[in-house]
């Protein structure tokens, strides 16, 4: 799995927490949703993403946005 793949299914992962934790714990865990909606717009525009540099150094493959 390329290092795109695997930031795309973590960000959606988070959302569904998030979502699923603000049903039950309560609304202040969609702030988790608008950090990771906020991350991926700016990744989309900068090419930074933590998640990336993470995953490169422990030895994904590179994919075409994040290289």
């Amino acid at each position: 799995m390329s290092i795109d793949r695997v930031v795309m299914a973590f960000a959606g992962a988070m959302i569904l927490l998030s979502l699923a934790l603000s049903q039950m714990h309560g609304p202040n865990w969609l702030w988790l949703t608008v950090f990771v909606g906020a991350n991926l717009l700016q990744a989309a525009f900068t090419g930074f993403c933590p998640l990336a540099i993470v995953l490169k150094r422990i030895g994904l493959r590179p994919g075409v946005a994040f290289p």
